[in-house]
């Protein structure tokens, strides 16, 4: 076998493990899995001669093909801005550690706070990408975090309680935001709107965020469309360390390492 058969290999076995992994978990994935079905079928038909289905189901995958472009338009589009993503964008942007430690401190008061009086929260840390696309709604805040202003953004029946927080450049940029909901239809129904709005950004982009839920108080972080449940306040700090103060070329694979190293907390 020649190098370049060895490369071509080894390309095609990557982007197919890579189509496997971006669709893992989405709805994309039951249709992968009904399209397979569809191709053995075409396949036997062909091989016993069964002319009349071997020609419907042609004509069917031929038309099929740009219906999934459609369809599936917000996927590819996520797929692409993934690709795109690299340790560039912010090479002239750097945020200062010293910024960023404070700003994980003051969150871990604050979620420590609202996690005894089981208060509800959504914050959403924006790394690469911003998300305004995906945000309907939301109030300008513009200011410095702390722990005291979220706590009270979120004290209930206030005018920001309700949405999620957005944290861009270690600042408050916009408080009661809408956000998707996660398309995952396998989710739990134990997960609430918080919860599944955590997911569903975290699908969209490279953001992070946090939930505190209002029915136990327990807090979780979502990132990369994968939640990490039932964390303390020291796994907190060490998973937020973690996440928004690694190397921009590490970020994007360092939620499969965090999940791993939490792994059993989600059953908890």
């Amino acid at each position: 076998m020649r190098i370049s058969d060895c490369i071509d290999i080894i390309i095609v076995a990557f982007a197919v493990y890579t189509l496997m992994k971006f669709v893992h978990k989405t709805r994309a994935a039951q249709l992968l899995k009904g399209i397979g079905i569809l191709l053995v079928i075409m396949i036997v038909s062909d091989w016993l001669r069964l002319s009349v289905v071997h020609y419907i189901l042609i004509n069917t995958m031929q038309i099929g093909a740009t219906a999934l472009l459609i369809i599936f338009q917000p996927e590819l589009r996520r797929g692409l801005e993934h690709m795109g993503r690299t340790k560039f964008g912010n090479l002239f942007t750097a945020d200062d550690p010293h910024e960023t430690a404070d700003l994980i401190d003051e969150t871990c008061v604050a979620a420590a706070s609202l996690s005894k009086t089981k208060t509800g929260a959504l914050i959403v840390f924006e790394r690469n990408n911003i998300i305004d696309e995906y945000l309907t709604g939301g109030t300008p805040i513009n200011a410095v975090l702390s722990s005291e202003l979220l706590e009270n953004i979120f004290v209930p029946n206030t005018p920001l309680h309700d949405g999620a927080v957005v944290v861009r450049n270690e600042r408050i940029h916009t408080a009661a935001a809408v956000l998707p909901l996660s398309s995952n239809k396998n989710l739990s129904k134990e997960f609430g709107t918080r919860h599944r709005a955590a997911l569903g950004i975290t699908e969209m982009s490279d953001c992070v965020a946090l939930v505190v839920s209002e029915e136990t108080g327990k807090i979780s972080v979502a990132v990369g469309g994968d939640l990490i449940r039932n964390l303390s306040i020291s796994s907190l700090s060490k998973l937020l360390n973690k996440l928004l103060t690694a190397p921009e070329n590490e970020k994007h694979a360092s939620h499969i390492a965090i999940k791993s190293l939490f792994k059993g907390r989600d059953k908890e």
